[in-house]
């Protein structure tokens, strides 16, 4: 496996795990604020290392979430700057369902990152 879909899949399943759980938990408190900031940095990782998979810049269908990432999340930390709690969450949430998407997609076998769960969890 290589060291981008490593760092990819590592990002992307604590995103997941994360996001569900940052989703379900009380709204502004220190704790949400200081997890956001963690979610945001670990989409950032996904959606760069998503450029290098399989190789640099080769862009397919599913790089459609690396888009919607790379616009919602900046406008979600802009937005909660403004103050605008509404935008915030309509762009989280879509980040959200985005990385879950892009998720599923990903673990089809016969794909790059599908392929390379199946070998973490020994089932190829």
């Amino acid at each position: 496996m290589s060291t981008a879909i490593a760092i990819h899949l590592a990002a992307a399943a604590i995103a997941l795990m994360l996001g569900g759980w940052i989703l379900r938990a009380p709204k502004g408190t220190p704790m949400h604020r200081w997890l956001g900031r963690i979610w945001v940095a670990l989409m950032a990782t996904t959606a760069l290392t998503s450029l290098w998979i399989p190789s640099f810049l080769k862009i397919g269908w599913i790089h459609v979430f690396t888009l919607i990432v790379a616009i919602n999340v900046p406008q979600a930390v802009l937005a909660i700057r403004r103050g605008d709690v509404a935008a915030h969450r309509r762009a989280m949430i879509g980040s959200f369902i985005g990385l879950a998407g892009a998720a599923l997609g990903a673990l089809i076998p016969g794909r790059i990152v599908g392929n390379a769960v199946l070998r973490i969890l020994g089932l190829n």
